[in-house]
């Protein structure tokens, strides 16, 4: 529930910002008008995002054995990377996406009108819900698999309130005077999923040690399922939040830590500047 919730959070709350810069640049010009087609480009991105979410998941339940472990791999891989991009453009492209924004607004508003903000809203939804499909997949999966009910039902609550929080904040935001950190929040939230994507690389290549595609080399580098084990409470929330595995391989636990040395590096590169200059004008 709680990556679900996390992922549902940063996704729900970057279209959340779209759409209220949308609408702000809307008020801006007087083009209230154009407000009903940005919704229903919303709406419609969102109904694509649900769709894609339960064809990934369906795909994936419906196949067994090896086919089920490659699906699983690669969905992993897929998300991780994903994932890492969306990290990399919201810390760069985070400061310029309130200008951009307005600007498409207004080069829309004088152009085709109603059917540019329903393409706007649309792209900017569906970019952010279907990226957001991928990782409630991966992280579904990543889940104790002999559970499904169960983990559908965590999965979906933690989905729903992440959404709404993410709404919540966004309507806080644009309709009264409270202002949120949001470069704090998106390096918190930035780190934590970081973390994330590591579980995920991690289980990913977890899944192909079991088909035989990538070797174990150490079948387990240590085993701790005596203290924390990966089937109780704990170690379920730490296998799905950021990857535990009580008994990894040694190309498992490679994996794990290249990728987190390889991304906090270039991550920390990336938002220094930004830390920087906020020091600097304080």
């Amino acid at each position: 529930m709680l990556p679900s919730y996390l992922l549902s959070l940063r996704e729900g709350l970057e279209a959340a910002l779209i759409i209220g810069i949308v609408l702000g640049a809307l008020t801006k010009i007087r083009r209230n008008d154009l407000s009903p087609a940005l919704w229903l480009g919303t709406w419609v991105a969102v109904a694509v995002s649900i769709l894609v979410a339960v064809l990934l998941t369906s795909f994936g339940l419906s196949l067994e054995g090896v086919a089920e472990q490659v699906y699983e791999g690669i969905t992993m891989l897929i998300a991780a990377g994903i994932l890492t991009w969306m990290i990399f453009w919201m810390s760069k492209q985070a400061r310029f996406l309130k200008s951009e924004l307005e600007a498409g607004v207004n080069k829309a508003a004088a152009s085709t009108g109603k059917r540019a903000i329903f393409w706007m809203a649309f792209v900017a939804v569906a970019r952010e819900g279907v990226e957001l499909a991928f990782f409630l997949t991966a992280a579904f999966f990543a889940g104790d698999q002999s559970q499904v009910a169960s983990n559908i039902i965590r999965t979906l609550a933690g989905t729903i309130l992440g959404l709404g929080t993410s709404a919540l904040l966004g309507w806080t935001l644009f309709a009264t005077t409270v202002r949120l950190d949001l470069r704090r929040f998106f390096q918190v939230t930035g780190f934590l999923l970081i973390l994330f994507a590591a579980g995920l690389v991690a289980h990913g290549v977890h899944e192909f040690n079991e088909v035989g595609w990538i070797p174990v080399v150490v079948e387990h580098v240590w085993d701790m399922n005596s203290i924390i084990d990966e089937t109780s409470l704990p170690g379920e929330l730490l296998k799905t939040l950021f990857g535990y595995n009580g008994n990894p391989s040694l190309t498992e636990v490679i994996a794990y830590f290249m990728y987190l040395a390889v991304v906090t590096v270039f991550w920390r590169r990336d938002t220094a500047p930004a830390k920087a200059t906020a020091e600097s004008r304080a």
